[in-house]
């Protein structure tokens, strides 16, 4: 396993993150805990979740993901073993089962954390994110941005003081941003730097061989100011996999369960995912290898979240890390993609 420097910090995290939203939804509690020691002896010491997992997000399991890992923390006594990350909701009307409805405040901010410790049973998190802005902007697959009123959006200020106090109180080491933009990271970093508190180390954000969108202005803040990409969806929910290819819904499946995870089903990602599962094949390597593989390539890229249901999948996705792309299949994967140029945000 190859290990990369999680921004400015002193914290070494494997290049493959064990990703977690299934746990409490599509996982049990075993499963977690199964997925988890596999994890930890492949290498991997990096597990990150967040306070509304698991996806979909429901008031009936929200919490059971920090929960699971922290009965496994508890049980197996590795908690110094693993970097931690979780993350903060950002204000949603659809998550009013989150302290009715939740804000970046201090007051959220503080009830949000200790919650999420409690369930974790730890008395830290390694790496605490704001899963997405207050402030009016485009994200979660939303293209184009739209000026508009920030109504009465926390201002970053108050976020980051919220967060710098926990700091300072010891419950936070490290703290990044998630499905943030440029200006955010940026911005974030000047506020951080008025207030005298240390710096994000990294950025939460989908990447995959169908969104790229990253590398437009992302990846140079990223390399530029060492707050690197903690790459989502590298599998662009699992659509990179090939198993939902012409029409196919295997049982189970988040696309076939959840109606709502469409965003890499429509024509053009079909025919873009042909056309790498062919590249695949052409080189004698599943699909997956193929997409994991060149996320973890991207000098920008941090760590990638893999994510599965299945032990089969998990073992596959972090067998990814050994995987190395030659030259030949580098310069395919441009010329694909110049075809296919961005073909799902």
């Amino acid at each position: 396993m190859q290990y990369e420097q999680l921004g400015t910090s002193d914290l070494k995290v494997s290049k493959i993150c064990l990703g977690t939203m299934t746990w409490g939804e599509q996982n049990t509690e075993a499963e977690a805990h199964e997925h988890l020691d596999y994890a930890l002896d492949q290498g991997i010491n990096f597990i990150d979740t967040a306070e509304m997992y698991p996806v979909p997000p429901m008031a009936k399991t929200q919490g059971l993901t920090e929960q699971y890992i922290g009965t496994w923390l508890a049980d197996r006594g590795q908690r110094s073993q693993v970097i931690l990350a979780t993350k903060v909701a950002g204000p949603a009307e659809w998550l009013p089962h989150l302290r009715g409805g939740p804000r970046l405040d201090k007051e959220n901010i503080e009830a949000a954390l200790g919650a999420s410790l409690k369930r974790l049973q730890t008395d830290y998190v390694d790496l605490y994110q704001i899963h997405w802005p207050e402030r009016n902007t485009n994200y979660f697959g939303k293209l184009g941005y739209a000026p508009g009123d920030d109504g009465d959006a926390i201002p970053l200020e108050v976020t980051l003081a919220a967060i710098n106090d926990q700091i300072k109180a010891g419950k936070i080491r490290h703290w990044g941003l998630s499905n943030e933009t440029p200006w955010g990271l940026m911005k974030s970093i000047s506020v951080a730097e008025q207030l005298g508190m240390p710096r994000p180390v990294s950025v939460q954000n989908p990447y995959n061989l169908l969104n790229r969108s990253y590398e437009v202005g992302l990846a140079e803040c990223s390399h530029r100011e060492q707050a690197g990409c903690l790459a989502y969806s590298p599998l662009a929910f699992g659509v990179l996999s090939g198993k939902y290819l012409n029409g196919a819904r295997p049982e189970g499946a988040r696309i076939t369960r959840y109606k709502r995870f469409s965003r890499y089903t429509h024509d053009r990602a079909e025919s873009a995912v042909k056309a790498y599962a062919n590249l695949a094949e052409a080189h004698g390597m599943s699909l997956v290898h193929l997409a994991l593989a060149f996320v973890n390539t991207r000098p920008f890229v941090t760590s990638n979240i893999i994510g599965a249901t299945s032990m089969a999948q998990l073992k596959e996705n972090v067998e990814s890390a050994s995987v190395t792309l030659d030259d030949e299949v580098l310069q395919a994967l441009e010329s694909l993609h110049e075809q296919h140029t961005y073909p799902c945000p």
